[in-house]
């Protein structure tokens, strides 16, 4: 809580006026902890039962980490103001055509004017689903921001998942209690952002969720909802902003690796309290993305403006005869291919600190919840 200063936060911002569209197994909006936050939703299941039946668990996890108020011991959320719009895409382990049902439902999404996707899930697939593509050009032209797990086989074969690896998804990994990459956590050039995968409050073995118990592991489904959670507190914040600079500020303003980002955490982990309550992070121009500028220049019509070349110029100012492409607007990568390459080989995971999860292990004491550990492994991909 010190670190975080979540109760400062809340001060200013809860995540008021903030839909976040929660793609998943499905949200219980019976418990206590979310009343009155959950939208009715839909559900895309091919055994359609409603949005507010979760067989699983884990939709309903996932959306009390983002809205939960911690009421009755249950599970508390970083941005207890959101309102929570459940879209049900899976009813079993294994359903059939879960990447075209992620397309779905971002279109469910935007139609229903939701700002922030999250999705704590994934699929292995093996290349880009054009479905999928044509679903976040929408969301791009709607300025919607989408989040999705990196997944959760970086100690096995750190295979890449559906919707992470697609261009225009803020693709999210997990960090420990004290800031660094966890070992199950994918990695790879998608990572844009980290946040807690472990020793979050979440279900309990039994399935109930009264009081909510402590998952060691939690997952990239975990960090992805708390990222969600985060950019919704700044969003709400900041309602003039474009989800270009709230994103821009997120990166800005995360507890990131020297060199500024690495293929384990990306950019580093969200502190939503550096922008609520410091003032950092420098929103830049509304229509440019920092992490996407190229593929959203690339559309027809473009979101935004196409990059321009600038010349370099020598020691006098004289043009070098040599031109390349401008920067991104947002924050630059720590290295090039080569880097990224050395860094996977080499294993480090890189981290931020063993302060920044403070503030989350104090959310969990304000929202009551039961201090068991759970020893309970990340459930799926993500």
């Amino acid at each position: 809580m010190d670190t975080m200063r979540m109760e400062e936060v809340w001060e200013q911002a809860r995540g008021e006026g903030v839909t976040v569209a929660v793609v998943d197994s499905g949200t219980d909006a019976s418990l206590p902890t979310l009343e009155g936050r959950v939208l009715e939703g839909t559900d895309l299941t091919y055994d359609p039962k409603g949005a507010h039946v979760d067989r699983d668990g884990h939709g309903t996890s996932m959306a009390s980490l983002i809205a939960g108020s911690g009421a009755e011991s249950g599970i508390p959320g970083l941005a207890p103001g959101v309102e929570v719009l459940p879209v049900r895409v899976k009813n079993v382990e294994r359903d059939f055509g879960q990447a075209q049902r992620f397309a779905q439902a971002i279109e469910y999404a935007v139609d229903s004017d939701a700002k922030i996707v999250s999705i704590s899930m994934g699929v292995e697939e093996l290349g880009i689903v054009p479905e999928l593509d044509a679903a976040l050009d929408l969301a791009a032209r709607n300025d919607t921001l989408i989040f999705a797990a990196m997944g959760n086989t970086g100690d096995t074969d750190n295979s890449l998942s559906v919707p992470a690896l697609h261009e225009g998804v803020v693709a999210v990994g997990a960090v420990d209690r004290s800031g660094e990459h966890v070992d199950y956590s994918t990695y790879g050039p998608q990572v844009a952002l980290s946040a807690p995968g472990n020793e979050v409050p979440g279900q309990c073995p039994d399935g109930s969720f009264q009081p909510a118990c402590i998952v060691e592991e939690g997952g990239t489904s975990s960090a992805t909802a708390l990222a969600s959670a985060s950019a919704a507190l700044i969003w709400s914040a900041h309602p003039d902003w474009t989800k270009n600079q709230v994103l821009r500020a997120m990166l800005e303003t995360a507890d990131g690796p020297e060199g500024g980002r690495d293929d384990y955490v990306g950019y580093g982990m969200v502190r939503p309290d550096r922008v609520i309550l410091d003032g950092e992070g420098e929103p830049g121009e509304p229509d440019v993305n920092p992490l996407f500028e190229e593929y959203e220049a690339s559309l027809d019509p473009p979101v935004s403006p196409a990059p321009v070349p600038e010349p370099e110029t020598g020691p006098e100012g004289e043009d070098s005869g040599e031109s390349g492409e401008a920067g991104s607007a947002g924050p630059e990568p720590s290295g090039g291919p080569d880097e990224s390459a050395e860094n996977m080989a080499d294993g480090d995971g890189g981290g931020s600190g063993p302060l920044v999860m403070a503030g989350v292990v104090g959310v969990v004491i304000l929202g009551g919840v039961a201090a068991a550990v759970v020893v309970n492994r990340r459930r799926g991909t993500a």
